[in-house]
């Protein structure tokens, strides 16, 4: 029987019950009568407070079931909302089914894509990132105090902002782009923060930069240069070997000074023609090549002269040496170094020791590193030797580190410096 026809018979039976008691009492005088007619209508109310109360369980029963998704519980087929609950029932499981749907691609997005993305709570605690932070930034972010100065920028952070900073991920600099939105999500205050490495960019646009500019020096002097060293040449021919003079010491003047002015004019040439390998550098040649085997024949081109300053020379190979790379190009950077490191220590009497190793930093990039016992560089020098003409050396032209760092930005990788206690190391980092 439903619920609803059991609830009309009880209310008709205690209505008919209060009805006939009063009668009884009223008219017939029948106190017996009046007192069953009365167990009668609390035996309704009883049993209409137990009607109420088993309809209330079975709501909650169903409400549970709702909540838990458990087709199992609810109301029995013959009940009058059994319709209307299977149909709230479908609406729960089409929309928790759509929201695990958006939850599942949006995992699977955050998880492919190479912006570090991470989400910290109002207390510091990242409580969501993807794995492009652990491959960016080298190490796992579980609180703001782990990104270090970021870490500050993003504590302070009040409104949507963004803005950039250097990351220091083991041996290298990198500096990364910070965006920083803030979101309020079920009544919390959310801050999400986007990374991205910029480092390639930014030495992408200063090697453009010196390469505009080595193109426009080279071009002004070139053409100064080249009539001055035509017409020295043409004056020198035109001189006869008769030419007389009041004092033989003014013709030999003369003579010294086209012929000096000749020299000077050829040397700026060639050094100009140097300059230019910077902006004319061509694209690599990529090819599987094994890094050992460059190294070795670097060494061997080098022998004779390590040997006429009486240098140890030390090779290691601690990793798998197979990468893609123009042989050529490395050949130049590694012999660059080799020369700069054996000038360095041709003053030194004792201790000199040149190591080139090739192994893997803690992630995974394949180097080449060129340390010697030269004293290393100074602090004012550091911060210039890798722009083009800079030297510290007086016949040199500084272009070597410039070139030799662009050679390897060019490789996808990075030329880095790292001081040593009595010497100095550079490391040639592959992508």
């Amino acid at each position: 029987m439903q619920a609803q026809t059991k609830l009309a018979l009880l209310l008709v039976m205690l209505l008919a019950c209060i009805l006939g008691a009063q009668y009884a009492y009223t008219f017939w005088h029948l106190p017996a009568l009046t007192t069953g007619l009365m167990i009668g209508a609390l035996i309704s109310c009883y049993r209409i407070v137990v009607l109420f109360r088993r309809q209330s369980r079975q709501a909650q029963l169903a409400l549970k079931a709702l909540a838990n998704g458990d087709s199992s519980l609810g109301l029995t087929q013959s009940h009058p909302m059994r319709v209307q609950y299977d149909e709230v029932k479908e609406q729960i499981l089409q929309a928790r089914l759509a929201a695990e749907q958006q939850a599942q691609f949006m995992q699977t997005l955050l998880i492919h894509i190479d912006m570090a993305v991470l989400v910290f709570d109002h207390k510091g605690d990242a409580i969501e990132h993807n794995p492009a932070v652990a491959r960016l930034l080298g190490k796992a972010i579980k609180h703001t105090r782990d990104l270090e100065q970021i870490g500050l920028f993003i504590e302070e952070a009040q409104s949507n902002s963004q803005s950039t900073a250097l990351w220091q991920r083991g041996e290298q600099q990198d500096t990364l782009s910070v965006q920083l939105s803030i979101a309020t999500i079920q009544g919390q205050a959310l801050k999400i923060v986007t990374l991205q490495s910029i480092h390639e960019q930014l030495l992408h646009k200063e090697q453009q930069a010196y390469k505009r500019l080595t193109r426009v020096l080279t071009h002004e002097i070139a053409n100064s240069i080249t009539p001055l060293s035509s017409l020295a040449q043409t004056c020198t021919g035109l001189m006869p070997e008769q030419l007389s003079f009041a004092d033989q010491e003014d013709k030999e003047d003369l003579e010294l000074a086209l012929a000096t002015l000749k020299s000077r004019t050829q040397g700026l040439s060639d050094f100009i023609a140097r300059f230019r390998s910077i902006s004319n550098l061509p694209k690599p040649d990529l090819s599987v090549q094994s890094l050992a085997a460059v190294v070795e024949r670097c060494c061997t081109l080098l022998k004779h002269d390590l040997a006429q300053q009486q240098i140890h020379l030390e090779l290691q190979t601690t990793a798998d040496t197979l990468v893609m790379c123009d042989a050529q190009q490395i050949e130049q950077v590694l012999i660059n170094l080799i020369k700069n490191a054996i000038e360095a220590m041709s003053q030194r009497e004792n201790r000199k020791e040149l190591r080139l190793e090739i192994d893997k930093n803690g992630q995974g990039q394949l180097y080449i590193a060129v340390s010697d016992s030269g004293g290393g560089i100074s602090e004012q020098a550091q911060e210039m030797m890798f722009v083009p003409f800079f030297t510290t050396k007086q016949q040199g032209s500084g272009i070597g580190l410039a070139l030799s760092k662009q050679i390897m930005v060019s490789h996808g990788g990075d030329l880095i410096y790292q001081p040593l206690p009595d010497g100095a190391c550079f490391r040639c980092m592959f992508g």
